[in-house]
């Protein structure tokens, strides 16, 4: 195999928290975008999920982060359109954007949301099932976000001293080009594609045809490459995410805790789990050495330029800093990757 040129390298944290301590959590996860800034990462990722002890609200985090950072890109992987107003999402969106100096981006996925049958009828109504779980509702976010006008062009917003044609604000300029897709079927790679969206690839994914992850995501890469626009003037950016934990500077328990983890969700990687035939990518648990050659054995990674690491719920704010820490120190630099300067 060649060797891997990855220019881009982001992590994403959980966010996590203990129940009784939300602050804690939430406070140590914007300490490590501090962190990840300081080690010259070019990304950190947050992920929204609902009804756990994690960010809920990742706009109103990233809100926070804008402040805290100056030059890291901020993320979130992946919001789920289902529970959102593509109207009012996208308002939030363009405020920590413009809070953040154009540095937001935003992964976003469709679908029935998850714990539909507990929350539908919470964001909804009794008759939740109806609602509108397509790609449309993505579609209608990244319209709003345009900055086109609403109305004609007699149509204007009067407010105290202001004068305006309406349209969502604040407008940012360029955040549409930030928009991701996290993809996880062949169908949703093409989407994907066709609307000239940025690509996630996950940590797992939908067996189609196949019962190897590799074999799946390659398919789905192939199915957005092809079914990229001919007259697009911008080229998607692409990024794999990987489980990824380094244990060089780690003590020995801290080693065997690593170790532990990776073995207690093994047995997943090896065949499909689930009616959605759901594939899993093995994590890698080693010293540095260890993980940059079974890196160089990914193929995916020969693929793409951009590589996030996936940090687990289950660890603890010192056992991130020290993941990241030696991975952007000892494997970082022999896999193609240069510091900022």
């Amino acid at each position: 195999m060649t060797q891997l040129a990855i220019s881009h390298i982001a992590f994403l944290t959980p966010g996590n928290y203990p129940d009784n301590a939300p602050w804690q959590g939430l406070e140590e996860s914007l300490q490590l975008f501090e962190t990840g800034e300081r080690l010259g990462f070019n990304g950190a990722w947050v992920r929204q999920r609902h009804l756990e002890h994690g960010v809920s609200s990742s706009s109103t985090f990233l809100a926070a982060a804008s402040q805290r950072t100056k030059t890291i890109e901020l993320g979130t992987a992946v919001i789920q359109m289902g529970y959102e107003s593509p109207f009012r999402l996208a308002e939030d969106l363009s405020t920590v954007d413009v809070l953040s100096r154009g540095r937001l981006n935003v992964g976003l996925s469709a679908g029935q949301p998850a714990h539909a049958e507990l929350l539908g009828p919470e964001v909804f109504n009794e008759n939740w099932r109806n609602e509108d779980f397509s790609y449309h509702r993505v579609s209608r976010l990244i319209d709003n976000l345009s900055g086109r006008y609403l109305g004609d062009e007699e149509s204007f917003i009067e407010s105290p001293g202001n004068r305006q044609r309406p349209r969502l604000q604040p407008y940012a300029s360029g955040l549409t080009d930030r928009i991701w897709y996290g993809s996880g079927s062949l169908r949703s790679a093409k989407w994907a594609g066709i609307n000239n969206l940025n690509l996630l690839i996950g940590n797992l994914t939908s067996g189609e045809n196949t019962d190897d992850y590799y074999t799946a995501q390659l398919n789905q890469l192939d199915a957005f490459r092809a079914a990229l626009p001919a007259d697009a003037v911008r080229i998607p950016r692409i990024a794999r995410g990987r489980v990824v934990i380094p244990f060089d500077s780690a003590d020995a328990s801290t080693r065997r805790r690593y170790t532990d983890f990776a073995a207690s969700r093994h047995v997943r990687t090896l065949s499909p789990q689930g009616e959605r035939r759901t594939l899993f990518s093995p994590d890698l648990v080693g010293t540095a050495e260890q993980i940059v050659e079974q890196l160089h054995q990914d193929p995916l990674l020969h693929e793409v330029s951009e590589l996030r690491i996936e940090l687990p719920y289950e660890f603890n704010i010192e056992e991130y800093q020290q993941i990241l820490t030696d991975f952007i120190e000892r494997v970082a630099p022999e896999i193609g990757w240069k510091r900022d300067v």
